[in-house]
């Protein structure tokens, strides 16, 4: 069972480690657990002024700071690791003590981080020209929401209405006759 002083120890041996420290498989699954009895036991007391109820939601404050500083601290040094790792080559120092989560998070960053850099070069060298991803359109009939190609909610709009939409969503909805372009090359 996961207490108080678990994860203050934890958010401590980060805090003054350089390198990311390795936690247990279900640290998070623990944490969640440790928050939700507190919290529950909390709730349960009639006397909300009696010590015990008091040193409880004291600890259960200090133990959700604690672990927002662990997060934070983990993060910046998930974001280090990413820059070293794009720039360098060196592929994944510390790549085992990261949670799942963190995992996803470092490799996204990495890929970001590169397709930036790939991007500045292709700047710097002139190869690209200002290739645009949105245009400007204004709608000539009311669209009710859709899904975007990413999966999020676009719309809805309504006619006159101006947005801002990527290429690909423009090129239907001006086939369809529903937008007209504002910005045209």
């Amino acid at each position: 069972m996961l207490t108080f002083s678990d994860i203050y120890e934890a958010m401590r041996k980060e805090k003054y480690s350089e390198n990311l420290q390795m936690l247990p498989k279900k640290f998070l699954v623990d944490v969640a657990e440790y928050f939700r009895e507190k919290k529950e036991f909390l709730n349960k007391e009639d006397d909300l002024f009696s010590d015990m109820v008091i040193k409880n939601k004291k600890k259960l404050d200090n133990a959700i700071s604690s672990f927002r500083d662990l997060l934070r601290i983990r993060k910046k040094k998930i974001l280090n690791l990413a820059f070293v790792s794009s720039q360098t080559g060196i592929s994944k120092k510390d790549f085992e003590n990261l949670l799942s989560f963190e995992k996803d998070l470092f490799e996204e960053l990495v890929k970001s981080l590169e397709r930036a850099e790939k991007n500045q070069v292709a700047d710097m060298s002139g190869s690209v020209k200002n290739e645009r991803k949105h245009r400007l359109v204004r709608f000539l009939e009311d669209v009710p929401e859709f899904l975007g190609f990413d999966g999020s909610d676009v719309g809805p709009f309504k006619k006159g209405e101006i947005a801002n939409l990527e290429n690909e969503i423009v090129d239907i909805l001006s086939k369809d006759k529903r937008v007209e372009i504002i910005d045209e090359d």
